[in-house]
């Protein structure tokens, strides 16, 4: 099954550029130097995907014409993968439509503190009753509108992460530390986009080079990067990357194999 991904958005959890920073990136030109928080758009056949609903959600729906939504996957809870939420709600709330909205239960428990009224169903303001929760454990298998998905978690800085498989292509965000485990599910995927934040290494992200060095391990034939901080400049970096692994940017879009 055929399919194509898009970048909504490419940044850190600041954006770039950072509010309040003079470096030569946020004050650069560039248009693959402007990067919205990260999230991504899978399309296949009719049906349309959203990976993560960070602040920008608003900007990034208007911009590439978002109408619709089959499902929501979330990756974890941290404030630029989430606070974009309650602006789905233009999309259900008058449409008796549902979304299934797919997340670890960890995660659930972290949303509900955030959106406490959203899962209020007594309360006018909510639209959570369009929301189909499906919660996933630590690894597996689930099938959503047709496609065959793979899950499989790791931790980042305490908070558990979910990473997904579809097919041959992978999303896999906010990740420190690689595994056995995720190494065995990704094993194969030919399309793979990566988090990197910098050039240096952290204790909560890939840096640059570990991020090819993972996608080297699982053999990926092309890996696209993501989630990228504002030390990173976009032609400088590339220049010294590998010909299969490019820094992905906001409105780049590829085909997928699903």
């Amino acid at each position: 099954m055929d399919g194509t991904f898009l970048f909504l958005g490419t940044g850190a959890s600041t954006g770039v550029p950072v509010v309040g920073c003079d470096c030569t990136v946020c004050r650069s030109n560039s248009s693959a130097n402007k990067r919205l928080r990260s999230s991504g758009l899978i399309k296949c056949g009719d049906k349309v995907f959203l990976i993560d609903c960070g602040p920008d959600f608003r900007e990034q729906a208007l911009r590439y014409r978002i109408d619709r939504l089959d499902a929501l996957f979330l990756t974890h809870t941290h404030y630029d993968h989430i606070a974009g939420i309650d602006d789905l709600r233009g999309l259900f709330f008058h449409k008796n439509a549902h979304l299934p909205f797919l997340l670890s239960e960890e995660s659930f428990r972290e949303l509900k503190k955030h959106y406490d009224y959203l899962f209020d169903l007594k309360s006018s303001r909510s639209w959570g009753k369009h929301l189909q929760i499906h919660l996933l454990a630590d690894r597996g298998m689930t099938d959503i509108c047709g496609l065959t998905l793979k899950y499989f978690s790791y931790v980042q800085c305490g908070m558990k992460v979910t990473g997904y498989r579809m097919g041959d292509f992978a999303y896999v965000t906010d990740i420190c530390k690689d595994s056995d485990e995720i190494i065995d599910v990704l094993q194969g995927v030919q399309q793979l986009v990566i988090s990197a934040i910098s050039n240096t290494a952290s204790n909560a992200h890939f840096s640059v080079d570990q991020a090819v060095a993972f996608a080297k391990k699982i053999q990926a034939r092309q890996a696209w990067l993501t989630h990228i901080g504002h030390h990173i400049n976009h032609d400088e970096v590339s220049a010294f990357l590998p010909p299969n692994i490019q820094l992905g940017y906001d409105g780049l879009e590829f085909k997928i194999s699903l």
